[in-house]
This record gives structure tokens, sequence and C-alpha cells, in this order.
């Protein structure tokens, strides 16, 4: 079981080098998600008027920072599905640490375009395509916890449609004010944050806990997941989403569906629910699929396709360039830190 303070995790860092890189790599990986993934939490609430995209910003920063503290504290079985994904063994650290650079690189490709990636898939193939360049290739990937990562993919974009779309009908008959409706997009923009938080976060602190346990593959169920650590894991992210998610923001919550404050409300309300459900059944799924997949939901009628069609040709790149990326990292800098 993992119970560690923060001098004991300095203590560890500062006599490992290797420890040292991965966790600033995690940082570096936690930052770019708060540029091109959390967004995707207030981004309705900013595309329709509800929120400024500074007082959003700061909204997301308190929600991400609970919602992690509060994913430390359950059961976290997201966290221990990622970790679960690979063995990786002898040479792990380095291994980590090529999939975190090709997470980074790839975030930070999909930005310049403005294109919401997700950094839950970037993590999983790369580590992935990291873990195949070892000894051992396709038996370090663990069957059971890609299952779940399949299934949180399909379940995340059907609930998140499904949830947009019935929540949409169902405000349209209690007929809320636009007024009431900019107000409910604030709670809206704060559960989803929250959720954020509470879903990237635990993965972020598994990849934390696995460059700790590497070489050795030591069994992670059960662990803890230590407060300090979330918190510094959702300052980060917030650090992030200040410094440049605007234009992922702008990407989803207003080019890609003309939504009014109903709308927004709805896209809020159906993200939230299908978020809150896949992490409490410990399924790791994607922010920008399930809020992406509501918006289409709640908005319908009036969906740029080609704006749609962009998001959804980065989703598809993403699995097989981000593979791509860690497995040549590790072959062409192989090194063991």
């Amino acid at each position: 079981m993992f119970d560690l303070s923060f001098s004991q995790f300095l203590s560890q860092v500062l006599s490992a080098p290797g420890l040292g890189l991965v966790f600033l790599l995690t940082l570096g990986v936690v930052l770019v998600n708060g540029w091109t993934d959390a967004p995707n939490a207030i981004a309705t609430a900013v595309g329709t008027g509800a929120l400024s995209f500074r007082r959003a910003a700061g909204l997301a920063a308190v929600c991400n920072l609970l919602g992690g503290l509060w994913a430390a504290g359950s059961r976290a079985a997201v966290a221990r599905t990622l970790y679960g994904l690979t063995r990786l063994g002898e040479g792990g650290r380095g291994a980590l640490c090529a999939a975190l650079a090709a997470v980074i690189l790839w975030a930070v490709l999909a930005w310049v375009f403005g294109a919401p990636t997700s950094e839950s898939h970037a993590l999983v193939a790369g580590l992935s395509g990291a873990a195949l360049a070892l000894p051992g290739g396709w038996a370090n990937l663990q069957g059971e916890a890609w299952a779940r990562v399949g299934l949180g993919l399909g379940v995340s974009l059907a609930l998140g449609w499904l949830g947009g779309a019935g929540a949409a009908g169902l405000l349209e008959k209690l007929g809320p004010s636009p007024r009431a409706a900019r107000r409910g997009q604030i709670a809206g923009a704060a559960a989803m944050a929250f959720v954020h938080g509470a879903q990237d976060g635990q993965k972020f602190m598994a990849l934390l806990l696995l460059g700790l346990t590497l070489p050795g593959g030591e069994s992670a169920a059960p662990f803890d997941l230590p407060l300090w650590l979330a918190a510094l894991c959702a300052l980060t992210m917030a650090a992030g989403t200040a410094a440049g998610g605007r234009r992922i923001v702008e990407r989803v919550g207003r080019d890609m569906a003309p939504l009014t404050p109903l709308g927004g409300l709805a896209a809020d309300a159906g993200g939230a629910a299908c978020l809150l459900a896949c992490t409490l059944a410990g399924l790791p799924v994607s922010t920008t699929h399930a809020k992406t997949a509501a918006i289409l939901g709640a908005g319908r009628q009036g969906v740029n396709r080609r704006v749609a069609g962009e998001i959804g040709l980065t989703w598809l790149c993403t699995f097989p360039c981000c593979a791509l990326l860690g497995f040549l990292l590790v072959r062409l800098f192989p090194f063991s830190p």
C-alpha cells in the first residue's frame, strides 16, 4: 500500500534522478492537460456568455482541486486501471518518460491548431507504444485494463450524447428563462470541472506512483493517493487552463455548435453526469469526448460539421500517433533512468 508524505517523495526523487525526470514530465503532461482538456469543462459557459473566460478559469481551478482531493480520498478505481495498463519492468522508467514526452508533443501540436485532444487516450497510447518497444512486446500490455479503456471510450461517447440530448429535451419542457439557464450553467461548469479533476487527477497521480515502483511491477491494489499529490496535480492543471485554454474554449464552446444558454446547460448536465458515472465505475474516459458528445447531443440541430469533423479526425489520429511516438522515443533514445 502506498502512503507517501511529501518529504518521503522528495527524498526518493533526490536519490533517483530517473524518478525526478518522471515527476517533471508528469507535471508537464498535467500542464498541457490544462491547455487542451480541462477547458472543455468551461467551454459552453464561456461560449454562451454565462461566464467570462477569466472567471470560468478561476472556477475551474477551484473545482479541479476539489475533484482531485475527492478522488484521492475515494477508492481511486480509475488510477488502478491506468496503473495496471502495462507491465514495464526493467527499463520501465525510461519507457514511462518516453510515453510522457509523446503526450506532451502531441498535446502541444493539437493546441497549436486549436483541436481539443484527449490527454487520457494520448497517455494510454503513449504508454502502450513505449511498452511495445521493451523486451516482451505485446506481452507487456494488460488485456483486462485495456478492455476497461475501450469500454470507457464507447460508453463516454454514447452517454455524453444521450445525456446532452436528454437534458435538452427535458429543459425545453421545463422552459427556464435564459437568465436562469445562465445561472444554471455556472453550476454546470463547476460540476464539469469537479468531475474532470476527479477523473484526470487520478490518472496523473497513478503515473507518479508507477514511477515510484519501477522497476518491479508491484501490485496496485489497494493503494492510497496522497492529498498533497492531488493538490499539486490540480493546481498545475489550473495553471495550464489559465495560460492557454482560451483557444480550445472558443473551438468547442462557440465554433462547433451555436448553443443557447438552455443548450449550454443541457451539455453541461449531460457531460457531467457521464463523467461522474464513468469515474464511479472506474472507467478511464476523456473529458473532451464526454463534453463534445454532450454538446453534439444538445445542439444537434445546428452542428458545424466541418469543425466536428476536424475534432473527430484529431481523436482518430491520437491513438496511432501517440503510440508510434512512444515506441520511437524508446527505440531512438534508449535509456534506463
